[in-house]
């Protein structure tokens, strides 16, 4: 109970070190298909998998299989994500209709619909899986939207391996080349702050749009 207690879901190390494989795998699907995940730390998760996928036995580090994590990981992404969107098309129109729903609005709905149309329904569910938070709630929303079955699963697939084993083999390339310990802080950080970035572009491209079209009506 103590050791539980202890740990940090917010911190990936804590998580990788606590839980192992089994674990991680289980934190990856209930933060890209439930909607109280969201908070959980996917991106780092997975870097740092990988990286422990690269130390020694006995080296002091967890130390994870490859295959099994890469495996795990993306059976984890595709089918958290494909859950969440199953809960969007079943669930998600009644809860949106309520009232007093704080995490389903009606406005999410008018916003996925704006995202899907300006990119497109492959590229808006690729691009989803790279942005914490916006990863977990755009597959609900997605299925609120009508999105066929079919098509999200081919491209939540694509998405889904892109990422999961994107930034896993990253961390494992990462950790094959140097020692761990000294670059966990620095690269979580830039996980965290490359992540956010294609939030800050989109938001400059809104404001450039909306200068655009004042200056058009003058």
């Amino acid at each position: 109970m103590t050791t539980l207690l202890a740990i940090n879901p917010l911190d990936a190390s804590s998580l990788v070190s606590t839980f192992g494989t089994a674990g991680i795998i289980a934190v990856i699907f209930a933060e890209t298909g439930l909607l109280v995940g969201f908070f959980l730390p996917g991106d780092s998760l997975l870097f740092l998998a990988g990286a422990f996928c690269a130390t020694d036995v006995g080296s002091g580090n967890p130390h994870l299989s490859l295959g099994p994590v890469l495996a795990g990981m993306s059976v984890a992404a595709v089918l958290g994500a494909q859950t969440g969107y199953l809960i969007g098309r079943h669930v998600g129109p009644v809860l949106f209709d309520r009232p007093n729903s704080r995490m389903f609005r009606r406005e999410n709905v008018d916003r996925a619909h704006e995202v899907l149309e300006r990119y497109g329904v492959g590229k808006a569910i690729v691009l989803a899986r790279f942005i914490p938070v916006v990863r977990t709630f755009m597959n609900p929303v997605v299925g609120v939207t009508g999105v066929g079955f079919a098509v999200f699963a081919v491209w939540n697939a694509v998405g889904g391996l892109l990422w999961a084993l994107g930034v896993t083999l990253l961390g494992y390339a990462l950790g094959s080349s140097s020692h761990i310990d000294a670059y966990i802080i620095p690269i979580t950080v830039g996980i965290v702050v490359a992540s956010a970035v294609p939030v800050v572009l989109e938001y400059r491209r809104q404001k450039g749009c909306q200068a655009q079209v004042s200056a058009d009506h003058v």
